[in-house]
């Protein structure tokens, strides 16, 4: 029977950390303390240092061969459940979207916000010992499933990279190499791709980092002799030993055009030979950009400006006044301050551009007149009317899956690596088992410098949510009715699968009502990140983080009562 101390000592447990947030949040909205400078230092620190040592410090004062490892179990199945279910309906859905809507239902119901919410509460309501399973539940979701979910959206980058650069010829790929500048295929950074043809007739492709993403690299326009199309030269940054056919590199707004208009980037087989079927001017590397009578020009609200010879505000990591927003892990996807408000709601910024080997170039297709680059046009809205069926078997070819599985294992681990979370789950986890293994504790100068930072973690984390919060423009960003179905996905829907996978494994008592509580607890903070680096749905899981947070405790508490009779 839960009692009223018992409803204090909860109380007490969470509401400081409230009071942090909305302190946080009134210095932005109502006193006008810090600006969005100063709220970018303070996630960056809470990113860097406040949430790694204190996932460290709790990491390392567990005892891993204590661990409940029916418990673990229980939440385990409870993911593996229903990410089965999501991929079945995956599979036979008819949906183009369903991969999409996968990743975001996985992480709604499976994935809460353990470390600040839950540790806390649970150590509240049901006393240390549950505080000690939030504990193994952080380690899980730090080592496997935020991994996972990591794997999934590269998986989806990669797929549409892929689609959109080789949709005809995709089958054809057996292997990918990419520079080391690259960290990630999720679009916030332009890339191109490089193309080179073997004489077995089989694509290797190169993914770097696009000339034209530095517009240091882009020359002044230069007025074209082509009417209807504008031609600009671009200098590439990197010194080729041979000569090389021109580039053609189409940046995000251009590419979103063409591919709402029709236009694809398509390959002619000439016995052993691929061509770029696009305007070139012989010995230069273009890009270039249709905005003739054939073709509206594209929403400016939807791509923004369509000028390629001036200056993107709007360009991730284009400028020096950038900033960064860290909400509570590493993220590799600067936020321009000036546009904070507006970041969930960025677009995709995809700017591939495609290289064909020169020696299997067709000479003949280096130089167009006028009259025929729009005959050319013509042509390819011609063919966009082709039979529906054959276009979507040709979109629907992809590489081999060791190829793809090859790409995306090399873009995880770099993401990984560059991520203080990931050194601080693993190297809190390898001195459990060895302090604990030999009964060694840390030295004292060692542990007290951890616990300087590592104590202020909790607070400062809620801090930077409050802070976060302040500079959305509005609470519920992706609208009411989708919303509320976010909310019974996150607050019903987890917690139970989660019960039923308990009552399987032959939980009851008290460790039962832990395992459903945890499973309330509202949206974690890392599939937000995720979803806003790889713009997929950020709306919804950020409604999620903030809403969720917002109702989190008298839902979580009338699942305690609920429990308790």
């Amino acid at each position: 029977m839960i009692t009223g101390k018992d409803m204090y000592n909860v109380f007490t447990a969470i509401v400081p950390l409230y009071v942090a947030m909305i302190l946080a949040y009134g210095s932005v909205r109502w006193w006008k303390i810090f600006t969005p400078d100063q709220c970018s230092g303070i996630n960056r620190f809470v990113a860097v240092f406040a949430v790694p040592l204190l996932s460290f410090h709790f990491i390392s004062s567990n005892d891993p061969y204590t661990m409940n490892y029916l418990f673990i179990l229980a939440d385990s199945l409870q993911k593996v459940v229903i990410l089965a279910v999501l991929f079945l309906w995956n599979i036979f859905t008819k949906n183009q979207d369903s991969l999409d809507w996968t990743i975001t239902f996985f992480s709604l119901s499976t994935l809460p916000n353990t470390l600040v919410m839950g540790i806390p509460l649970l150590s509240a309501m049901y006393g240390g010992s549950s505080g000690n399973l939030m504990v193994q539940i952080v380690v899980m979701q730090s080592v496997v499933w935020y991994t996972l979910m990591l794997f999934l959206f590269e998986y989806r980058a990669a797929k549409l990279l892929i689609t959109q650069q080789f949709p005809e010829t995709a089958a054809s790929i057996t292997s990918f190499k990419v520079d080391s500048d690259v960290v990630s295929l999720s679009g916030r950074e332009p890339l191109q791709t490089d193309a080179e043809i073997g004489e077995d007739g089989k694509i290797r492709v190169v993914v770097r980092r696009s000339i034209t993403g530095s517009n240091s690299m882009v020359m002044p326009p230069r007025v074209s002799n082509l009417t209807g199309v504008e031609i600009y030269s671009v200098q590439s940054s990197r010194d080729q030993p041979t000569p090389r056919v021109s580039t053609t590199s189409i940046n995000q707004i251009d590419s979103y055009a063409m591919f709402q208009h029709g236009y694809r980037n398509s390959f002619q087989r000439n016995s052993d030979v691929y061509s770029m079927q696009s305007p070139k001017v012989s010995g230069e590397s273009e890009m270039f950009n249709i905005n003739n009578g054939s073709y509206p020009p594209p929403n400016p609200m939807l791509y923004g400006s369509t000028n390629t010879g001036r200056k993107k505000k709007d360009s991730i990591g284009g400028g020096p006044n950038n900033k960064e927003l860290h909400m509570f892990v590493w993220s590799d996807s600067p936020v321009s301050e000036r546009n904070l408000k507006h970041a969930v709601n960025r677009p995709p910024s995809f700017d591939f551009g495609t290289v064909v080997d020169p020696s299997k170039a067709l000479p003949q297709e280096n130089t167009v007149s006028p009259k025929g680059v729009n005959d050319m046009i013509g042509d390819m809205s011609l063919k966009e009317r082709d039979v529906e069926g054959e276009n979507v078997s040709k979109k629907k070819q992809m590489p081999p899956a060791s190829v793809i599985t090859k790409l995306i294992l090399i873009m995880v681990w770099r993401k990984l690596i560059r991520n203080p979370n990931t050194y601080a789950s693993l190297i809190g986890l390898v001195w459990a088992l060895i302090s604990y293994r030999w009964n060694i504790e840390l030295p004292a100068i060692i542990k007290g410098s951890i616990s300087i930072l590592s104590n202020t973690g909790l607070g400062m984390a809620m801090f930077s949510l409050g802070l976060f919060m302040a500079l959305q423009p509005k609470l519920i960003a992706c609208g009411k009715r989708v919303a509320t179905f976010s909310m019974a996905v996150r607050f019903l829907i987890g917690p139970a699968v989660i019960a039923a996978t308990s009552i399987g494994v032959g939980i009851r008592g008290t460790l039962l009502h832990v395992s459903i509580v945890q499973a309330a607890l509202p949206q974690g903070i890392v599939p937000f990140v995720f979803a806003k680096e790889y713009n997929l749905h950020p709306t919804i899981l950020s409604t999620a983080v903030i809403f969720g947070m917002l109702i989190a405790l008298p839902i979580t508490i009338l699942y305690y009562v609920l429990l308790g009779l």
